[in-house]
């Protein structure tokens, strides 16, 4: 891939040139010098200049656009022209929301460098929303979901089985029990993820499945990760629901005790998402290859 084009995508990506020539560990002047030299060939400005903040000019956002798409087909001419040689290499970007990103895909990850060395992995993480986006906006080529919805300009296939349980902090009044009906989780002040998670649609359904909406659970806080919401329920007269491969050490060490709620099981389906009618040979090997691995 041209230089000046892996440039300009680091400032465009990090709106800073400092961050740029830190990512390509080039000098500053260096990554200021490229920029200059693709704007005199376009003869327009590609970033506004505003002190020490820039943007996008209207010519800097069709460059972005066209530009993310030449990074993913050089991506794709590389893998495939070192395939003549038998040789896997290229560079993969990945999005991943919140379960995946930090209990599912790094072992995955971790496999598949060891078996491809000379591929350039690069995660991205966000909730699915957020992960959607960035397909779109074309910063990654494939992304691992945990929404129930789907955007009709994008694929999904199945990838694997999640359980969501409620819990609760092993040293709560709650905890003394191993089992709440579902009024009594009604009732129950609740921690639950973000607007714009996967987690939190799939509960939508679950309780829209049974007449009920988000108001009528006792809901005291927000919060954008499960991570969070593991650190606060220990300290927490309440429960969470929260995927159940998130807090599998958090039982072993007994922070956390999940509660069995008979007439409410939510299961959902992590997915991958791809653009239609496009996926690169080496995106279609890494989904090959993730599909295979065995995940505990």
């Amino acid at each position: 891939m041209d230089f000046r084009i892996r440039v300009f995508l680091s400032v465009a990506n990090n709106l800073s040139f400092t961050k740029a020539a830190r990512e390509l560990h080039i000098s500053q002047p260096a990554v200021t010098k490229h920029i200059k030299e693709l704007e005199k060939q376009f003869n327009m400005a590609m970033f506004e200049r505003r002190g020490n903040r820039i943007s996008l000019t209207s010519a800097g956002e069709i460059m972005y656009r066209y530009a993310q798409k030449y990074s993913r087909l050089s991506s794709s001419l590389e893998y495939e022209i070192n395939l003549l040689q038998n040789e896997t290499k290229g560079s993969l970007y990945i999005g991943a929301s919140s379960t995946v990103s930090q209990y599912i895909i790094p072992k995955v990850l971790a496999a598949f460098h060891n078996r491809f060395p000379k591929v350039k992995l690069v995660l991205l993480n966000g909730n699915a929303f957020e992960v959607e986006q960035m397909l779109y906006e074309e910063k990654i080529e494939l992304g691992i979901v945990e929404n129930h919805s789907s955007r009709g300009d994008l694929y999904y296939t199945n990838y694997l089985e999640d359980k969501l349980v409620v819990v609760t902090g092993s040293n709560s009044l709650i905890a003394r029990n191993n089992e709440m009906s579902f009024a009594e989780l009604q009732r129950t002040p609740i921690v639950i993820r973000e607007r714009g998670s996967g987690t939190l649609e799939v509960i939508e359904n679950a309780l829209e499945e049974k007449g009920k909406t988000l108001n009528d659970l006792n809901i005291f806080l927000h919060l954008g990760t499960h991570e969070g919401i593991k650190n606060f329920l220990p300290y927490f007269e309440g429960i969470g629901i929260v995927p159940l491969r998130a807090i599998e050490k958090d039982l072993k060490l007994n922070i956390l005790k999940t509660i069995n709620v008979p007439d409410f099981q939510v299961k959902r389906n992590l997915r991958i998402v791809q653009h239609k009618g496009y996926g690169s040979e080496l995106s279609n090997k890494f989904i090959d290859f993730m599909k295979n691995y065995h995940i505990e």
